[in-house]
């Protein structure tokens, strides 16, 4: 196999047996750090097993840990998205260990967050924030085809090819729940200082509604989360080094004067993990920066 797999095998397995994920297999890509783990911690509450996927294998088993604290069985798999085979193999790994999978969250994904990143955004926030003539940013002109191509990997073909492997199991047993990591640069300008980072996340949006539209008859719900900001240590960081001024400048743009908690997001995804009647929906909870 093309990854190491660390099975956890809690003691504590009674929590699966409550809550409104009950008795559901869930697979979280990306769940070594940030949003993604934190969804698995909620799955977790809400009753699921647990498969969490990361490169980042030092993130991967401190989220299996803080899974398996919680009560939930979680099997946590070293896996590059990116590779078609070695999503064939994980999901191998998964119908080997739990059976079948019920629900999918597509959120490994690529973000500006390098220091090129950061000055487009220091450039873009100070221009839509500030009264300056208008001109061309030169955001575009300046990225590279290896940037272009890392972004479509992971946030295109990655949740390609991990929903191409799940629909072969949740169709058969007319079942599942898939939610796709999208994002607000995915359908406004609010991102335009990474038009790579857009394009993909628009890409997910469309794939969403297409998978959704074409599985829903067989009791598969397909459906985008898309924040609008999310409160992680990096964007605190981001935050406190442009200055008070800068920042509440930048807050003028977001009507609620703070992005989101992960645990508010990873609130909405579980949701969508579980039983309603949204059919390739985009939901964004983005303080009003985008209404």
């Amino acid at each position: 196999m093309l990854m190491n797999e660390q099975a956890g095998h809690s003691s504590k397995a009674a929590a699966s047996n409550a809550g409104p994920l009950a008795g559901r297999v869930a697979l979280i890509t990306g769940a070594g750090r940030g949003l993604g783990g934190t969804i698995a911690r909620h799955f977790a509450r809400a009753g699921a097993d647990i498969v969490i996927c990361d490169v980042n294998l030092a993130a991967l088993e401190e989220t299996r840990q803080a899974v398996e604290a919680i009560g939930a069985r979680c099997m946590a798999l070293d896996c590059d998205i990116t590779s078609s085979s070695n999503v064939r193999a994980m999901f191998s790994a998964i119908v080997e260990r739990f059976g079948t999978l019920h629900i999918l969250v597509n959120n490994a994904a690529v973000g500006p967050t390098a220091a090129p990143d950061e000055v487009r955004r220091n450039k873009h926030y100070a221009y839509i924030t500030t009264p300056q003539p208008r001109r061309a940013l030169g955001f575009t002109s300046e990225i590279t085809d290896e940037d272009w191509h890392r972004y479509w990997d992971v946030n295109v073909h990655g949740t390609f090819y991990c929903t191409r492997e799940a629909l072969k199991l949740m169709q058969g047993q007319k079942y599942g729940r898939i939610v796709n990591l999208a994002s607000v640069a995915g359908f406004s300008t609010i991102s335009a200082h990474s038009p790579h980072y857009s394009a993909t996340k628009g890409a997910v949006i469309a794939f969403t509604k297409a998978v959704a539209a074409e599985v829903a008859g067989g009791n598969v719900l397909v459906n985008a989360l898309a924040p609008g900001g999310v409160s992680t240590p990096f964007f605190e960081q981001y935050l406190d080094s442009i200055g008070e001024e800068a920042r509440n400048r930048f807050w003028q743009i977001v009507p609620a004067g703070r992005f989101g908690t992960m645990d508010e997001y990873a609130a909405v995804a579980t949701f969508l993990a579980g039983d309603h009647y949204f059919v390739g929906q985009v939901i964004s909870p983005n303080g009003g920066a985008v209404i």
